[in-house]
């Protein structure tokens, strides 16, 4: 992983929503104002945890995206063992760059099949 950083304010706007999204507690899961890019920002996944410490435990909740290319992203928020924020997980389809970070009003949420 790359040197940890500062938290952005449209990351962090973005998890906010997703745990409102999916109707988790948003004190019962503190942001961390440092956070670590994967792929050097490539398609805009960081790491919230401390993955050497805190393995992953499971998806929070799934949003999608189109981004400005049209490609479709996929984006997971999920949660360590702990019950903390792990990873702000982006996974554009074809594996291009993220073009532009998505805001809350861009994301569609698929219905899991029942």
């Amino acid at each position: 992983m790359e040197e940890r950083r500062k938290i952005r304010e449209n990351e962090r706007e973005l998890i906010i929503f997703l745990l409102e999204k999916s109707e988790r507690k948003i004190e019962n899961y503190p942001i961390n104002e440092d956070v670590e890019e994967y792929e050097g920002g490539k398609m805009g996944s960081i790491c919230m945890g401390n993955p050497d410490v805190s393995p992953y435990q499971g998806d929070i909740i799934q949003a999608n995206y189109f981004d400005s290319d049209g490609t479709q992203v996929v984006i997971t928020l999920t949660e360590d063992v702990n019950n903390q924020l792990l990873d702000l997980d982006f996974w554009k389809v074809d594996f291009s760059k993220l073009i532009t970070y998505p805001q809350p009003k861009d994301l569609f949420f698929q219905e899991a099949d029942e």
